[in-house]
């Protein structure tokens, strides 16, 4: 897909004149150097490896009382040393993909050994303590072997541990004790485990769960206050980012566009969560103008490079500009009334964004030394 849109664009660079055939064919050469983002194959062997686990287990399951205990565990553990030596094997062959199926199914093995030997063995656990333990696991699997694929796979055993956490401790932060804290120690794992295996997209992964625990740490459980701190935190990281010339611009360059949306969404989600608990209508309106103001910051400092930011940004003042009209005009013109100014404000927003779209397509001006 990428591969194909920037042939498409190097062939009309070509014809406009922008740049020389020969620096397009040494471009999209350099891209298939680098191999695909993305590849039907490496699914396809992704669903072969699966099917046949799928149908390993299911054989097991038939005949599943007559196995002995002890063979059980030696099966499962059996399992787990087959997948990595398999994917050391396919790694020494260049068969990438097979590797990352084989690690993958190795990683599932070792969740299915310890469901497996907690039930046989009546062993005392809970759902948290079995899901760290896979995801810990994982992570190690990962940075050692370096795999990309683990390292996604550790991502979403991450977001099911913390969601584990809650059957196994309930929803007040205080019953967690010291395990409310392990989300940021994880997160930061994934980010560094993303970075180390090159699974860029696996940084979501780290985000979520740093943005989720934030959530449900700070602001459901501390309410109104917290969630302005936490979103003026936000506020100060997000434009610390993205401020030109800002001395943290090394560091948005290494943690990627997607650093910046979300410490965005932290603090729209903030500021908005703070703004609904309001009852007067001073408040309402000041932090409805905070939120204003952060939206058009946002589109002016990475409207242009940050697609992710710039709709976000453009969701949010849409938004707002909704509410603050529900609460300030709909009791006094009434229902249909405020429908119809809706729609005007939605008409003007639309020819705003329309021309920022247009502006942000016009190349940057190059600075003269």
């Amino acid at each position: 897909m990428y591969r194909g849109r920037l042939k498409r664009d190097l062939d009309d660079w070509v014809k406009r004149g922008v740049i020389d055939g020969a620096t397009a064919g040494r471009l999209l050469e350099d891209v298939d150097r680098r191999g695909p983002s993305f590849s039907i194959g490496s699914i396809l062997s992704m669903f072969a490896a699966l099917l046949i686990a799928a149908s390993l287990l299911m054989l097991i399951a038939a005949n599943w009382e007559l196995i002995p205990r002890p063979t059980k565990v030696a099966g499962i553990i059996g399992l787990i040393w087959i997948f990595h030596i398999a994917a050391l094997v396919a790694r020494a062959q260049g068969a990438d993909r097979i590797a990352a199926a084989s690690l993958v199914l190795g990683a599932a093995a070792f969740g299915g050994a310890i469901a497996l030997i907690g039930q046989l063995y009546h062993l005392s656990g809970d759902t948290f303590s079995a899901m760290f333990l896979w995801f810990f696991v994982t992570i190690v699997s990962a940075a050692l072997f370096r795999s990309g694929a683990l390292t996604v796979t550790a991502g979403a055993l991450a977001l099911a541990t913390f969601a584990g956490s809650f059957e196994s401790f309930g929803w007040e932060v205080g019953s967690h004790g010291l395990w409310a804290w392990w989300p940021p120690v994880g997160a930061a794992a994934i980010l560094g485990l993303a970075r180390w295996t090159g699974a860029d997209r696996a940084k979501h992964f780290g985000f979520i769960l740093l943005l989720v625990w934030v959530w449900w740490m700070v602001i459901l459980e501390g309410g109104e206050l917290h969630a302005l701190a936490v979103a003026v935190v936000a506020t100060v990281a997000f434009l610390a980012l993205s401020a030109p010339g800002s001395p943290l611009a090394d560091l948005h360059r290494r943690l990627g566009a997607s650093a910046s949306f979300y410490f965005l969404v932290i603090a729209l989600s903030g500021f908005a969560y703070v703004q609904g608990s309001a009852m007067d209508a001073a408040s309402i309106a000041v932090l409805g103008i905070v939120i204003l103001g952060l939206s058009i910051a946002a589109i002016a400092l990475e409207g242009r490079d940050n697609g992710a930011v710039r709709f976000l940004a453009y969701g949010a003042f849409a938004a707002e500009i909704l509410y603050l009209s529900y609460e300030t005009i709909d009791s006094i013109l009434g229902t249909s009334a405020f429908f119809l100014l809706s729609g005007l404000v939605v008409a003007v927003l639309a020819f705003v964004v329309i021309r920022l779209e247009k502006r942000f397509s016009r190349p940057v001006p190059e600075v003269k030394s």
